[in-house]
């Protein structure tokens, strides 16, 4: 492998790389573009221009990019194999070496792009959702309220099931999206079975929201699991598309526990599941007939005292129906495991001391495997290729310093490789996974040339134990050291994200730059301790007792601002959404001789009203662990509030639902403590829209005026 620039030295570097002139608005900075005329959509992107669409043609060497007026299709050499035009463009479901795939809203159609003719269109019902096509069957499974269904070219609706009762929904998101579910439905590989998730909810309280759009405004229930009490019950069903048969998998799940991580073998006869517990401290990966639903066995189990978490399916090796990859963090980092189905563990093949995120596939004779993960570095994101036989052979195939988004041509021989760091916007390379050569296919110039923001630098910390610590910093451009300067710490901290990245713009919004420039702030983030990429011991130490260990680590971020002589450590402000808002309430009420104001947005402020698959991950139930709930709880802090503090939240709020700002707003009043609250009527957990830019100036103006 070769080495990469040290995280120690890479810290160090500051780059000056945008360029100064006017400033940008928050209406600008925001939704990344500005008024220009001269430009042939009347605007100019604030975004790295970049190759749309760009993506591989299936089982060839071609890949495709939209140009301004059509697809343009090309071999490895860079050649022009040939070009189709969708207007407007369609979303491209899927394409080979003989057709392409359009979908448009809910109308899909197949499309021979050498001859431009249509072989077939279906059309699905009006409310049609969840939509996946399946290439093998030439069929469309989707959902209409709470039942499944599929369309083919005869027949756009094929019941699947004809459940009556709401509480009972098929083909959809299952477990609020926890353990890597991102889908419903699941054609095996030969197109003949479709499996899908089902779910209970019968046991799930329903949750009140408000439609205020009505006259008078209506009741908008959803079912909303909390933490502690009843959740959902789930199952498999498994539909043949020959027969017309469906059964499910003999499973019990009145123990309410977990379906996840859905695998087909390759010949269609099995069906690889996680089954999680309530409590997630253990799994199973169990194989069941996918023609009887019964179990066949399984295959291993994993246990922690603190949690476990699997979110990547098995992947199979190729021309193999018993032998599979799976990733498990089980020595402390993510890493990849050879099984076969009978359960023998044949080898761990890595043993890296960093996260792998994901395995890619195969090259065509099956002897190597394609991985990403973050590397030495936890900012950057990298693509390796290693062999099946002798795992110790591994070829890093993204070398620059960076964050890699790369695509596997169906055969493994080559990548498409889009990425960007600190310094470079966008580069795209195609790479040669055999011979390691790279040819470049963008090279995205700066698209702030000519605009006035701030300078990002990236840093590296310690927490009180030692443990290394990523923070990012962004000056104004026309940074004077000689000058006291106030700060924003903008702040996420929870599990599954990551602020501080080697990426163009180190991953932040692009309104807290132009607010470092107009506003002369530094603003300020610092990923603590329970956010990603770290490793397992980095992540669960949060576990039972949210905001402890973040808290720490954030102020282990202050102390460092604070031995700066350009900050004015007096005129600390901090601000952050979600997990977000449930630190930055947390710091300012916790610790109000630190912080003089902090915007909460959309934040937990009580975690016994959050939902159960997240919420009991971290902290278990209320009911085995009162203490960290009370101490974890942003109103235990509320008592001689001595700063301003704004809530914003949105009023139809179904991920953190309103119940949060309410029964915290309640218990102010009780205190006689005074905080403030904006909700933004018929918004979600986001505020979208042209509200968004409501939304930013609100929390820009607050911070100025009370970061005094």
């Amino acid at each position: 492998m070769k080495k990469l620039m040290s995280a120690a030295l890479f810290s160090l570097l500051i780059f000056p790389f945008w360029a100064q002139n006017r400033p940008l608005s928050v209406a600008e900075a925001i939704y990344y573009a500005v008024r220009d005329d001269s430009q042939p959509m009347g605007y100019r992107s604030l975004l790295p221009e970049t190759l749309r669409y760009l993506q591989w043609v299936n089982g060839t060497q071609h890949y495709l990019y939209a140009s301004d007026t059509a697809y343009e299709v090309f071999d490895v050499q860079g050649k022009k194999v040939t070009s189709f035009g969708a207007a407007p463009y369609s979303s491209i479901e899927y394409i080979d070496k003989d057709e392409v795939v359009f979908a448009v809203d809910n109308k899909y159609q197949r499309y021979n792009y050498h001859t431009q003719q249509t072989i077939a269109e279906i059309t699905l019902p009006e409310g049609a959702a969840n939509n996946d096509y399946d290439p093998k069957s030439k069929t469309i499974a989707y959902t209409l309220k709470n039942n499944l269904y599929i369309a083919n070219e005869t027949n756009p609706k094929i019941a699947i099931t004809a459940f009556t009762d709401p509480n009972i929904v098929a083909g959809g998101v299952i477990h609020r999206n926890e353990f890597g579910i991102q889908k419903g439905t699941f054609f095996s590989p030969k197109g003949s079975l479709l499996a899908f998730y089902q779910k209970d909810e019968s046991r799930v309280a329903d949750y009140p929201l408000v439609d205020i759009t009505t006259t008078p405004a209506a009741l908008k229930a959803i079912k909303y699991p909390m933490a502690g009490q009843g959740s959902e019950q789930a199952a498999v069903g498994v539909y043949n598309l020959q027969t017309k048969k469906l059964i499910y998998l003999d499973i019990d799940t009145k123990d309410e526990h977990f379906l996840t991580n859905l695998a087909w073998s390759p010949d269609e006869k099995y069906l690889l599941l996680a089954e999680i517990n309530r409590e997630q401290n253990h799994f199973a990966l169990n194989r069941y007939d996918a023609t009887t639903g019964k179990k066949v066995n399984t295959i291993f189990e994993e246990s922690n005292p603190k949690w476990v978490e699997p979110e990547n399916p098995a992947v199979f090796l190729p021309n193999s129906n018993d032998e599979f990859l799976w990733l498990s963090e089980r020595d402390g980092f993510m890493n990849v495991y050879h099984y076969n189905t009978n359960g023998k563990l044949i080898k761990q093949l890595t043993h890296f001391r960093w996260v792998v995120q994901d395995i890619l596939g195969f090259d065509s004779k099956g002897e190597n495997f394609f991985i990403v993960g973050t590397g030495a570095d936890p900012r950057e994101k990298h693509c390796l290729k290693i062999n099946l036989k002798n795992p110790k052979k591994i070829t890093a195939l993204t070398t620059t310093p960076g964050t890699h988004k790369v695509q596997l041509s169906s055969d493994g021989k080559y990548l498409l490789d889009t990425y960007s760091s600190i310094s470079i916007p966008k580069n795209i390379d195609l790479i040669n996974t055999e011979k390691g050569n790279a040819k470049r296919l963008l090279t995205a110039p700066n698209p702030l040339e000519g605009f006035a923001v701030g300078t990002p630098e990236l840093l590296t910390l310690k927490a009180d134990d030692g443990t290394t610590l990523y923070a990012k910093m962004h000056k104004p451009q026309n940074f004077d050291p000689q000058k006291k300067y106030p700060v924003l710490i903008y702040v996420y901290g929870g599990p599954h994200a990551q602020e501080v990245k080697n990426s163009w713009g180190v991953g932040s919004y692009l309104w807290l730059s132009a607010f470092a420039q107009n506003d002369q702030y530094i603003v300020f983030t610092l990923d603590n301790r329970g956010s990603e990429n770290r490793g397992f011991a980095f992540e669960s130490v949060i576990h039972r007792h949210l905001g402890d260990y973040e808290i720490k680590d954030q102020l282990a971020g202050v102390a460092y601002l604070k031995s700066l002589p350009y900050v004015d450590a007096n005129r600390i402000a901090v601000h952050g959404w979600s997990f977000g808002g449930f630190m930055a309430s947390s710091l300012l009420t916790r610790h109000p001789e630190v912080f003089r104001t902090a915007v909460a947005g959309g934040a937990v402020t009580d975690w016994k009203y959050y939902e159960v698959m997240y919420g009991e991950r971290y902290m278990d139930t209320p009911q085995t662990n009162p203490e960290g709930y009370e101490n974890s709880r942003v109103g235990k802090y509320l008592d001689g509030l001595k700063r301003p503090l704004l809530f914003i939240h949105g009023s139809v709020d179904d991920i953190v639902v309103p119940q949060h700002l309410m029964s915290l707003t309640k218990e102010s009043i009780s205190k006689n403590d005074f905080i403030e609250m904006f909700f933004y009527p018929m918004h979600a957990h986001g505020v979208s829209g042209l509200d968004h830019i409501n939304l930013t100036e609100r929390i820009i103006d607050y911070i100025k005026k009370h970061n005094q």
